[in-house]
């Protein structure tokens, strides 16, 4: 399913602020903590509790807000759907990482191990 490119510029133009308090009200109606929530973030974008806290301030945009992230390796492992979408094949590259976000606030709210959300390789014991 592709997206459209008015659907693309929406997403650029949104502000990581306006979305950041409704990941917190999900992930907390669902037990899980906003330190967890920072964890997932931290481990997709690079971004510290500090920084984040800068970002919403600033008020940026989710196109600024992933042009200054430094995105995990492993993010391309992010697969599913969300919001109707199959994550990997949004061809729009920032598209495709705002619903990276989403996929890993939607896997903390549901439960998920913490280990499986940061899509840490299995070892030799595991």
């Amino acid at each position: 399913m592709t997206t459209t490119k008015e659907h693309d510029e929406r997403m650029a133009k949104m502000t990581f602020s306006s979305v950041y308090p409704h990941y917190v009200t999900k992930v907390e109606r669902k037990n899980r903590t906003v330190n967890e929530l920072h964890q997932v973030i931290e481990w997709l974008t690079g971004y510290d509790e500090n920084k984040l806290k800068e970002l919403i301030n600033e008020k940026v945009t989710f196109e600024k807000f992933f042009q200054e992230a430094k995105l995990h390796p492993n993010a391309g492992l992010i697969t599913g759907v969300i919001c109707g979408y199959r994550i990997e094949n949004i061809e729009n590259p920032l598209t495709q990482q705002v619903r990276y976000l989403d996929k890993l606030v939607d896997e903390l709210a549901n439960g998920r191990k913490m280990e499986k959300i940061l899509r840490k390789p299995k070892t030799a014991n595991s």
